[in-house]
């Protein structure tokens, strides 16, 4: 029998598949675009070019304390390059580097380290301006706003809300949430009380399937709206390739600019597939330092699978489950109505952690999900509902003597930034 080898990036390695040659449909990767020559000459491009609004240097003229929002290290947005631009266009509109902060928008995530925060945005950005976490546990970081016109309510990081300017800064991809990352999503979740991502993520899963690929839902309007309530009205996002290079940067309005970027996303990271199939490989990467973020597997194979079929997620999870949200492990084998139900009861303390659950049992009550990680033991495995395997190899193996000899295999190299398209659909 003819066999097909397939690598898979995995981390900082690869591990390779042999999948029989009949059974493959295909092996799919968001297209390679070529980036461009010069991240920061592109940067400079994109502020000379503002997208509904004024340029950058008018926008801040006059302000007195300003606020630069930036993804962390769980994105692959070159901050380290864009960020120095921006400062010297500040610096342009009379904003001196002392005035400015850079807060990282960390949603829930861990803090980064001192090390992290210098490898992610660069010796010259740590000189020149004070670089920070927020802290979305402490109330004393946070200010109430009240609730948006359809109920959420919103509690944002205190700096970024009292300063005279702020601009968000991060990546535009695919995103199982909002539909796609990027815009306003570095407000909320970025820098968001606990609360407020509760009350969004929960929004999110009220939807049978994840909004992947909707630009227009329920939730990108909240995000928006709490966005604009603070006054972050002003993004720089870019685009990247699967080597996480910059195709396209995008600076100006949080909704006109992030628009303009989706369209080249789309073009990016939709993947045309001929038709669904019985079976998915899927690699995590590049979110690959725990489950929390490995888990944007899921969704593209879910567009890609059909229903009752079986997806084998490969993902190293460095650090596990969820380093701050460890103790869903004891409660995400429930069904979705079973967690929806402990919400409502009130008796899961981390409700933000209850939404995720909820979407991982809307994909597991579709289909069969494995896992092939080194990061996440046998028994965690299980308490999350997926099947463990301790190779690539043996869960191909076990998901074709399952689905039978005929079953067809597809393959998505860099799933959580995938936009998988079936024909005809």
């Amino acid at each position: 029998m003819a066999v097909t080898r397939v690598e898979l990036p995995y981390g900082r390695e690869t591990v390779a598949v042999n999948i029989p040659a009949d059974n493959l449909i295909g092996v799919f990767s968001p297209r390679d675009v070529p980036a461009v020559a010069d991240t920061r000459a592109e940067a400079a491009r994109a502020l000379g070019a503002p997208i509904g609004t004024r340029p950058l240097r008018e926008l801040a003229k006059g302000a007195k304390k300003v606020v630069i929002v930036a993804d962390d290290n769980t994105r692959l947005t070159p901050t380290d390059k864009i960020i120095p631009v921006l400062l010297d266009e500040l610096n342009a509109a009379g904003v001196a580097d002392g005035q400015i902060t850079v807060v990282i928008a960390l949603g829930t995530h861990r803090f980064m380290t001192d090390d992290e925060i210098a490898a992610k945005f660069g010796p010259e950005t740590v000189r020149r301006v004070r670089v920070k976490n927020h802290d979305y546990k402490n109330p004393a970081e946070l200010v109430e706003l009240g609730t948006t016109a359809n109920g959420t309510y919103v509690a944002v990081n205190r700096e970024v809300y009292e300063a005279d300017f702020k601009l968000g800064v991060g990546s535009i991809v695919p995103h199982h949430i909002p539909g796609f990352a990027g815009g306003a999503k570095i407000v909320q979740p970025g820098i968001s009380g606990e609360r407020t991502t509760a009350e969004t993520h929960l929004l999110s899963v009220r939807a049978p399937r994840s909004y992947l690929g909707v630009l227009d839902n329920p939730v990108r309007r909240e995000l928006d709206a709490i966005a604009r309530r603070i006054g972050l009205n002003t993004i720089f996002n870019t685009v990247l390739n699967r080597h996480g290079e910059v195709v396209g940067a995008f600076f100006g309005d949080v909704q006109a600019a992030f628009a303009a970027g989706v369209a080249l996303a789309r073009e990016v990271y939709a993947v045309a597939l001929p038709a669904e199939a019985d079976i998915v490989v899927a690699s995590s990467h590049p979110c690959d330092l725990e489950f929390w973020q490995a888990h944007k597997t899921l969704y593209p194979s879910d567009l890609a699978v059909k229903a009752g079929g079986i997806i084998i997620i490969v993902t190293p999870c460095y650090e596990g489950v969820a380093v701050t949200h460890a103790e869903m492990v004891e409660f995400a084998d429930n069904s979705s109505c079973a967690i929806r139900d402990m919400v409502a009861a009130k008796k899961l303390g981390d409700e933000v952690a209850a939404a995720l659950a909820i979407a991982w049992a809307q994909v597991k009550e579709r289909e069969t999900v494995y896992i092939v990680s080194s990061g996440i033991c046998a028994a965690d495995a299980a308490k999350l509902g997926f099947k463990p395997f301790a190779s690539v190899q043996a869960a191909c193996d076990a998901a074709l003597a399952a689905k039978g000899p005929e079953a067809r295999v597809t393959v998505l190299t860099h799933a959580p930034d995938m936009l998988p398209v079936i024909a005809g659909k």
